[in-house]
């Protein structure tokens, strides 16, 4: 057994993205193999402030109360003040506990995951769900976006074992931080396939909801950011609407840039909204296509819940969503940035409903073989293992840190 404080900056009822699925997720698993685990993450209203929840021990940090409003995208101020609360919160609940390690998800928990590491003097796990200069495409334009690279950097310097989702993120850990290969570790994300298996009920409601009565439903899910590239879902929607009349399209999710999508989208696309549980299910079990058009995706976990869902995807051919899909197989592939690639992957997809039916099957069949939770947590927990050996296996005298030079920007 392992004993893990976890940090997170997101964590159910608090969801932004797919992180706070995946904390969730792999902290479950955890437990249910045996393991102890302490989530220790931002409060949400409505929440308890200490609760066993799956096995559990979830501690939330309430925020303080001066405000610290992100402007120009700029969340260093925020993430600042709430690392404050959140170490507040994590020393309170290692009180008259041990624990064999400290694992940080992404760089807005590093400072708290240090100053928690130093005062139990245990080893620190990073896991690195994307980078900074990934999501801008290799450029860091402002201060506040080299900064962050560089807490990035320096989380990765000090932890005794990085953690990333795909192979693609392993190259990118190791050319942009140093990172050397014998600590970096690749462990893909999971999906609870039965978590996604809507109702027939809910799947005939959604359908009722957004899909016109004589065409297809083609849908995505996500934040509403540049690097996701719904602009390009959008630019090839008018030619998919004209191969196929009555097409609708939904666009669910919210974000920053969901007010210019709105401004330039055709009548016929549907914006619900950010949705969760149930409402997503549905809406993914629903679509005849299911659309992956990221610019930059280091994993793609979201095509992988679609095709849980029972859904035939078409992504773009970047970052990990290249790795998790296999052209022909269990999906479709598109070059990212291009409008025109787009619509006729997706438009092979609907023109041929029985090759459809046989990708959406094989992708589910290789989520439930290959990306289920109890095997995601065994290769976290072996990572532990490497992390925090025992006694017996202990080096005799301590190692020294790995010194990790600093590029500066451009990055790419």
């Amino acid at each position: 057994m392992t004993r893990i404080l976890m940090l997170s900056w997101e964590y159910p009822p608090l969801l932004v993205g797919g992180l706070g699925r995946h904390v969730h997720a792999l902290a479950g698993a955890l437990a249910r193999a045996g393991h102890e685990v302490t989530v220790v993450t931002r409060h949400a209203p409505g929440a308890l402030f200490e609760e066993h929840c799956e096995g559990v021990r979830v501690i939330r940090a309430p925020e303080d109360p001066p405000a610290f409003t992100a402007t120009g995208g700029d969340l260093l101020p925020w993430t600042t003040a709430f690392n404050h609360s959140l170490t507040r919160a994590a020393l309170r609940a290692t009180r008259g506990r041990r624990y064999d390690l400290v694992h940080a998800h992404d760089w807005l928990v590093a400072h708290a995951a240090m100053t928690v590491r130093d005062h139990l003097d245990v080893p620190l796990v990073a896991t690195i769900h994307a980078t900074e200069s990934g999501r801008h495409q290799g450029w860091l334009p402002a201060a506040h976006n080299r900064t962050i690279d560089d807490v990035e950097r320096w989380l990765c310097a000090e932890a005794t074992r990085v953690i990333v989702c795909s192979e693609y993120m392993r190259h990118e850990v190791t050319r942009l931080f140093g990172v050397p290969a014998d600590r970096t570790e690749v462990v893909r994300n999971g999906v609870d396939a039965l978590r996604w298996r809507a109702r027939p009920r809910a799947v005939a409601a959604a359908r009722a909801r957004y899909a016109g009565p004589d065409g297809p439903l083609v849908s995505f899910a996500g934040r509403l950011v540049y690097e996701k590239g719904v602009q390009h879902l959008l630019e090839a929607a008018p030619d998919l609407r004209s191969r196929f009349p009555g097409l609708r399209l939904v666009v669910a999710g919210d974000g920053p840039y969901r007010k210019e999508l709105e401004l330039v989208a055709e009548p016929w696309v549907t914006f619900p909204g950010f949705l969760t549980g149930h409402d997503l299910t549905a809406l993914m079990a629903a679509s005849d296509c299911y659309v992956v058009p990221s610019i930059y995706e280091p994993f793609g976990m979201v095509a992988l819940e679609a095709a849980a869902a029972g859904t035939p995807v078409a992504v773009a051919a970047t970052g990990g969503l290249a790795e998790i899909v296999e052209p022909g197989v269990t999906g479709v592939h598109f070059p990212p940035g291009s409008p025109a690639a787009l619509a006729d992957a997706v438009a092979g997809v609907l023109s041929d409903r029985e090759r459809a039916r046989g990708l959406a099957l094989r992708a589910r069949l290789r989520v439930i073989d290959d990306y289920n939770w109890p095997s995601i947590a065994d290769q976290t927990a072996a990572v532990y293992s490497a992390a925090a050996p025992t006694p017996a296996t202990s080096p005799a005298t301590p190692q020294p840190k790995p010194v990790i030079a600093s590029p500066r920007v451009p990055v790419g």
